[in-house]
């Protein structure tokens, strides 16, 4: 593995490459985004590709990725600037993409702007809230994870958005109506170090799950465009999310083993089965369509 840096006036990106460029085998290189994960969740699953140039990286202002641009948001459009940068910088041409959670937004937001960049993109579990039947309930539930960090801090927070996002169907009155989750419930501490820059549990993220997919630019897009979903998601957000986006896109979502971090690695702390979560997307990868 080989880590290079990027340096651009806004950004000094940060990225791994696993493996020869250009590749060995002559298939692009499979890059691995993540947001707000960065390069270091896709460990596990980047080892079940050995026989392919991987790529992950860490997004601006995330993991060893230094923003010089004085802001603190987290965007779709810029996260895909950085993306079409970095795929330049590999001077490979067009990547494959799997892009999970927020960064199967920014993967969608790349595709729709820079169209030549990538071949297949396999978006799993993009929560794009505007795509939601009750997208109004859904922002007063975000809006809620970030009030409880706001006043709590990180453990309350954290506890909130587990409770918002293992929540089962349309955000209803009940939801609504439960009491605040107790932090330890969900394993998580109840103290409060006072910092308020979390990603996931603060604002800074909220164009990310705000985002609504240019549908005529993916349309005329020559990327192929496979929107997965976990069979263990459920009828929870991001399942409902990832059904609402493939529809939007005129195809039914591929199942994934799994969860949400269903290709995640035991030392992740949410493990998930990533043997199988990597057959499947060599299976996806390797389809003509």
């Amino acid at each position: 593995m080989a880590t290079q840096t990027l340096e651009t006036p806004d950004v000094d990106l940060v990225y791994d490459v696993h493996g020869p460029l250009p590749s060995a085998d002559g298939r692009p290189p499979l890059l691995m985004i993540g947001q707000p994960m960065d390069a270091a969740g896709f460990t596990t699953l980047a080892g079940h590709f050995a026989d392919r140039t991987v790529v992950t990286y860490d997004p601006r202002g995330l993991g060893r990725s230094t923003r010089k641009d004085g802001r603190v948001d987290h965007t779709p459009g810029t996260q895909a600037d950085d993306l079409h940068a970095l795929i330049e910088a590999l001077g490979a041409g067009p990547v494959e993409m799997f892009a999970s959670s927020g960064g199967a937004v920014t993967a969608l937001a790349l595709v729709a702007a820079y169209p030549d960049d990538v071949t297949t993109l396999v978006a799993h579990e993009p929560p794009l809230m505007p795509l939601l039947p009750d997208a109004q309930a859904a922002e007063r539930a975000r809006a809620g994870v970030r009030d409880a960090y706001e006043s709590k801090g990180w453990g309350a927070g954290m506890a909130a958005f587990m409770m918002m996002t293992s929540w089962q169907g349309e955000y209803t009155d009940d939801y609504f109506a439960q009491p605040a989750p107790d932090p330890a419930a969900f394993g998580m501490p109840a103290d409060d170090d006072g910092s308020r820059d979390d990603p996931l549990l603060s604002d800074r993220s909220w164009a990310v799950s705000g985002y609504r997919p240019d549908v005529d630019a993916l349309a005329k897009a020559p990327t192929r465009i496979v929107i997965a979903v976990g069979e263990e998601t459920g009828d929870t957000f991001t399942g409902r999310t990832s059904l609402a986006t493939a529809a939007l896109l005129g195809q039914e979502a591929t199942v994934f083993p799994s969860h949400h971090g269903g290709f995640l690695g035991g030392e992740h702390g949410y493990a998930g089965q990533p043997e199988a979560f990597a057959r499947k997307l060599r299976e996806v990868l390797d389809a003509t369509g």
